[in-house]
């Protein structure tokens, strides 16, 4: 009995099952452990379904998220170089500028000057308080869409229409 049990288990195959849509959906599943390993920064949802809406032009989004990137703690500001944004960014650090300023006439951010010592400044601080108050002063209107949308697909699908 013995003999027939090990002889079975050596000859079983190993079936694979399919990967669930939650592991589908990972980070390192889609870009590769390799470039998952220098991180990632989290961008909510709403900010690129409104782009359009906020008539936020792809050079100012691209500025926001940079400094998206350099935001840690919720309560303190970033403060990346506009030189650092520049490069990365490839163009020139008064072009950066011209973007900060227009992003803070539009209300989005708030340059915050830093010093080191008695008047040695470094690179600014940026609140992006108004960035956030935008958002949620939308965020109604896409959710109430959201929930039409919800309402009608339910509708289709029991034929009450």
């Amino acid at each position: 009995m013995t003999k027939q049990t090990d002889k079975s288990s050596t000859s079983a195959k190993v079936v694979q099952l399919p990967v669930t849509r939650k592991e589908k959906r990972r980070a390192e599943d889609k870009f590769g452990t390799q470039v998952m390993k220098h991180g990632y920064t989290m961008l909510p949802n709403l900010l690129l379904q409104a782009q359009g809406r906020l008539e936020i032009s792809h050079a100012e989004f691209n500025v926001l998220v940079q400094l998206v990137f350099h935001w840690w703690d919720a309560d303190k500001d970033p403060y990346p170089a506009k030189d650092t944004i520049a490069r990365r960014m490839g163009l020139s650090p008064r072009q950066v500028q011209r973007y900060l300023t227009k992003l803070e006439d539009a209300g989005f951010i708030k340059r915050i000057e830093r010093f080191s010592g008695k008047n040695a400044q470094i690179a600014n601080a940026y609140s992006l308080d108004g960035l956030v108050e935008k958002l949620k002063a939308i965020e109604p209107e896409f959710r109430k869409v959201a929930e039409q949308k919800k309402i009608r697909q339910r509708k289709v699908e029991t034929n009450s229409a």
